[in-house]
């Protein structure tokens, strides 16, 4: 089932049968720059998504030879100096309000809000000719979705300021050793590994699949002995909510898992 905004700048396919959707910025002749309505519509796209209960998994991409050039600049007065505040209309904050995992399947040019965008999925997987650059110091302007702090805890800050001070590009290769990219393959193979790790996710138990994401990235924000108590209240207050029948549902599961792996 395909679903689109006017021109299809921002499309959206679901997969009811797998719980897989994808979401592609299709603005490929401006290398799938972002005007202020694709910001709006890619919002409301994730948290359209998010809202929909058949969905487990997203998978993000670029159509032609970009994943995403950034804001277009014809228009950054209108986008920067209202849009920075506005929450329902930043696909990045839409993006970390998600529940659901998204995964990222970048390929060729993933440039400043692009590269925001990239950081803000959960998963990446990059084709070889994927370059990351950082271009906020070259043209004036200021970070809103993250890059300025993000990067610098993936990738330590002396890195993440040559990066951004420079505007030194990282190819898929650099960002892999680098740990924000989880997998570099050829283009060819880009959707079908993407496809694969969603469908690795879509197939566990979903509602600990969303607390198990909630908790890695809220204890991430916080300090490491705030983070552990943060899992132990959580995991406290989930084994508290299980009746007698989701225990025995549990070990059911684990048992037929079990005696499976003895005849092999």
């Amino acid at each position: 089932m395909e679903k689109s905004t006017s021109e299809n700048l921002i499309m959206v396919t679901q997969e009811p049968t797998t719980g897989i959707a994808q979401v592609m910025i299709n603005r490929p002749k401006s290398l799938n720059s972002l005007t202020r309505s694709m910001m709006r519509s890619l919002a409301q796209a994730f948290k359209s998504l998010d809202a929909d209960e058949f969905v487990k998994v997203i998978i993000l991409s670029g159509s032609g030879r970009a994943f995403c050039s950034g804001v277009d600049l014809t228009a950054a007065e209108d986008v920067f100096k209202g849009d920075v505040k506005d929450v329902e209309g930043d696909p990045v904050a839409q993006m970390e309000r998600c529940k659901k995992p998204i995964i990222g399947a970048i390929s060729g040019f993933a440039v400043t809000a692009g590269f925001e965008i990239a950081l803000a999925c959960d998963i990446i997987v990059a084709a070889k000719s994927t370059k990351f650059i950082d271009t906020h110091a070259r043209f004036g302007i200021f970070p809103s979705w993250g890059l300025s702090q993000k990067l610098s805890r993936i990738i330590g800050p002396n890195k993440a300021r040559e990066v951004s001070l420079s505007a030194t590009p990282l190819t898929a290769e650099q960002a892999e050793k680098l740990g924000f990219v989880n997998y570099v393959v050829e283009v060819g193979e880009l959707m079908k590994k993407a496809q694969e790790i969603a469908a690795s996710i879509a197939k566990n138990n979903q509602d600990l699949v969303l607390r198990y994401k909630s908790v890695i990235n809220d204890g991430l924000k916080l300090s490491l002995g705030d983070a552990l108590a943060l899992e132990k209240a959580r995991a406290h207050s989930y084994y508290d909510g299980m009746t007698k029948e989701q225990f025995k549902k549990m070990q059911d599961f684990i048992a037929g898992r079990n005696a499976g792996r003895s005849k092999l």
